[in-house]
């Protein structure tokens, strides 16, 4: 049997590479299109409102849809000769040690969740100048965010059917190319381009992050699997926003806040050009008859075949709620209201929080630059999470994270003239991205197989509904000031508290097979 080696071409296993390719430089082009329009507006503080488009983009507005296409084209995989007439289930030993092959997945997908995040965290950044460039008010901006989270649900559920078509890798390489066609949000004259842009771009972002998940769950061994997620979920959610607020800060005072979306023009293409560090997986190449490919990466990073009964119970829509089972009850509630509260703070007071300080006399730039501190000072946090959640425990560690949120969220009340916002930020981020690295993983751990997958995608829906439910006030006109709003919204996060202490339970050391009595 001939094997594939990691060194083989990149994306060798696609049926038409020319396309993809094609298809990349098709987008790019487009792009590029739109770069003499924002240009004009050098002498304007690249203000762009109200100008009409000119031809090359028009042009360009065109030919970035078939180019997507085209490039999802080229991306359709090769299938083999060979077929597995029984499910099989890919699996790394648990005692198999860490080799360079797992070290470096972690770090291009913590490069890759960096960009991810760095797109809808770049939302609170761009808010102020949008205001003042389109002249809307704070409940018309609010559909900028509303979009690109209904954008992120709407690609939970697509990408997940995508990756079992064309695959894990080239989902992840589907997402960037749509993060380069979403850069031309940076030249649009209308808001309202920008809010159909924004929800593409919250598509393509949430179907990148549960395929980069369940990407290194398939690969890293057992024992190393938890702390491993939990750590490149946590650099890429406080690398991510520290990204953009860096960002911010260093850009926007000079080309304003249109650049943070032509920034998704490099951003993607690097992705593109990561993809040869990024393995499919052996999974899905075994489903499409590439048993060479398969086991190449299998030898690679160290995993085994095993046969598996293939149950009904194990095959549910991505949103479907776990089973009301009493033993369950009291986990659910206390999972799914830490993940609302999650969104509340990560979709609400974080993105309202830049504005409301550039609404009290603070410069876009001084902002960014006092956000761009507190997230370094969240950064190093995340090894502490990982160490915590591996070490000491898993229950607790969830926990803490909930608490510390809660904090920073305290914080917020005490914010007035004078005080800086450095420490509740540097704790909100802290506790919001411990609790987001945290609580998938601890989900996954803490449900039987048969729900596993239902419960995972449960919460990880009610997350995103927080941020819907923050940018619907928005949308109404409805939103809070500041400090009620942190009154408001340490209520779940209390409550969830509560519940973990009570409801939650120890997965630390614990074989997942206990779950199925």
């Amino acid at each position: 049997m001939t094997t594939q080696t990691p060194a083989h071409h990149v994306l060798a296993d696609r049926k038409r590479l020319w396309a993809f390719w094609a298809g990349c430089l098709v987008v790019t082009i487009g792009v590029v299109l739109h770069l003499p329009m924002y240009l004009m507006g050098a002498d304007n503080s690249y203000h762009l409102a109200g100008m009409r488009m000119d031809l090359g983009m028009t042009i360009g507005m065109l030919i970035i849809p078939p180019g997507c296409v085209l490039a999802g084209w080229g991306l359709l995989p090769r299938r083999g000769d060979h077929h597995l007439d029984h499910t099989v289930e890919v699996t790394p030993p648990e005692d198999a040690p860490l080799s360079l092959a797992h070290w470096s997945l972690m770090l291009v997908l913590v490069i890759a969740l960096v960009i991810d995040i760095m797109k809808p965290a770049s939302l609170g950044f761009v808010v102020p100048g949008m205001i003042k460039e389109y002249g809307v008010g704070k409940a018309t901006v609010a559909w900028l965010p509303f979009a690109a989270l209904t954008g992120t649900v709407v690609g939970s559920v697509v990408w997940g059917a995508l990756a079992d078509t064309f695959g894990r890798r080239a989902s992840i390489l589907l997402s960037s190319v749509m993060f380069v066609g979403t850069s031309i949000c940076g030249a649009m004259p209308d808001f309202w381009w920008n809010v159909g842009m924004c929800f593409l771009m919250g598509a393509a972002a949430g179907g990148l992050l549960p395929v980069v998940y369940a990407l290194l769950a398939e690969t890293m061994p057992s024992k190393h699997r938890g702390w491993a997620l939990v750590l490149v979920g946590g650099l890429g959610a406080v690398g991510g926003y520290l990204a953009s607020s860096g960002c911010s800060a260093w850009l926007q005072p000079q080309f304003g806040w249109r650049i943070m979306w032509f920034l998704n023009l490099p951003t993607g293409l690097i992705l593109v050009a990561l993809s040869g560090a990024i393995p499919e997986s052996a999974k899905f190449l075994m489903s499409i008859g590439r048993l060479d490919a398969a086991h190449a990466v299998m030898k690679r990073f160290g995993s085994v075949v095993r046969e598996k009964a293939d149950t009904p119970e194990e095959h549910h829509h991505v949103l479907t709620p776990p089973p009301v089972e009493r033993r369950f009850i009291g986990k659910t509630a206390a999972l799914s209201i830490a993940a609302v509260a999650w969104g509340l703070v990560n979709f609400g007071l974080l993105l309202w929080l830049p504005a409301e300080l550039v609404a009290e006399g603070l410069s876009v730039g001084v902002s960014s630059q006092l956000l761009a501190k507190s997230a370094l000072i969240a950064f190093p946090t995340v090894f502490v999470c990982a160490f915590l959640y591996s070490r000491w425990s898993t229950k607790w560690s969830l926990a803490a994270t909930i608490a510390i949120s809660g904090l920073g969220v305290a914080g917020v009340l005490t914010l007035g003239p004078g005080v800086s916002p450095v420490l509740p930020v540097a704790l909100m981020i802290i506790g919001t991205n411990g609790l987001l690295a945290i609580l998938l993983p601890y989900t996954a751990e803490s449900f039987p197989l048969r729900v596993r997958g239902r419960a995972t995608g449960w919460v990880a829906a009610c997350s995103k509904s927080g941020g819907l439910i923050a940018q619907t006030l928005g949308i109404l006109a409805a939103v809070p000031p500041l400090k009620v709003a942190a009154l408001m919204i340490m209520a779940p996060l209390a409550l969830a508290l509560l519940l973990v202490a009570w409801f939650g339970t120890e997965t630390r050391g614990r074989d997942l097979r206990e779950l199925e009595g």
